[in-house]
């Protein structure tokens, strides 16, 4: 019996460390190890997903620690800072934004701008979105990165860039899917729904715990600006496109984490 009992434990142990692999292989552009995209290797994808923002959360400590410990110019580590989720993730989210942005820009009905998501050619609003964000990326990263006092501020952000991700896999499990042939309709199928929200959920609690801790005040806020821009998520995907898609989801996840730094950034300065 102990055997057998071996065997199941191993079976579990192996699928998920599959699932991980399958997360961090389409969320990321960590190397992995090869693992095959079956059903049961995307069950529990979504409960991985936000330790990609585990990563880009340490990096980015790392990143502002060694900018103020060996003293470097602060335009080049904020350069730095800005660029760290898009060298994690390939940009993948943030062409998400720019196809979102394009669609919601056109004033079309529901069908052409579902079309303008799948349109790989980037229009005027596309380019002008894609500078306000990085601007204002920079911005904020510009307020904190100015004193070790904001190291805290820097430190919620990077538990942010976990609750983005958190919110993010709620929305793709939860939400109805504007296309029943989109990725995002295919991983909900796969995934376990119920467990994986769950699991997202008490990972929430977790983050907003320890931004809360971090600074009561500007954890609170962030995570409460989070929460609202979850909400217009849900608003702009039912009204404009009647459901959620891949693009849709990172265009959230985008706006997301900007605004929590943005708030941060705010609030930082009193």
């Amino acid at each position: 019996m102990e055997s057998r009992f071996g065997t199941k434990e191993e079976k579990q142990v192996k699928m998920l460390w599959n699932n991980f692999k399958v997360a961090f292989a389409m969320f990321s552009k960590i190397p992995m190890p090869r693992a095959d995209w079956t059903k049961g290797n995307m069950k529990y994808m979504f409960c991985f997903f936000p330790f990609i923002g585990t990563v880009i959360g340490g990096l980015t400590m790392l990143v502002a620690y060694l900018g103020l410990r060996f003293g470097y110019q602060p335009g080049f580590v904020t350069a730095v800072l800005v660029l760290v989720p898009v060298f994690v993730t390939g940009g993948i989210h943030v062409d998400g934004l720019l196809d979102t942005s394009d669609a919601l820009s056109s004033w079309q009905e529901r069908s052409r701008r579902l079309e303008i998501l799948k349109d790989s050619h980037a229009g005027a609003f596309a380019v002008i979105t894609a500078a306000v964000y990085f601007i204002a990326w920079y911005g904020a990263y510009s307020q904190l990165f100015n004193s070790a006092e904001n190291m805290r501020a820097i430190g919620i952000l990077s538990l942010g860039f976990m609750v983005s991700r958190c919110l993010s896999g709620i929305g793709v499990i939860t939400f109805p899917k504007a296309k029943a042939d989109g990725t995002v309709a295919e991983f909900s199928r796969n995934s376990s729904d119920v467990l994986s929200r769950n699991v997202l959920i008490v990972y929430l609690v977790l983050l907003a715990a320890g931004m809360i801790l971090i600074r009561p005040v500007w954890g609170s806020l962030a995570f409460v600006g989070a929460l609202l821009i979850f909400w217009y998520y849900h608003h702009i995907a039912m009204k404009y496109f009647g459901g959620t898609t891949g693009d849709i989801s990172g265009f959230f996840l985008c706006i997301c984490e900007v605004g929590m730094a943005l708030i941060l950034a705010v609030v930082s300065n009193f």
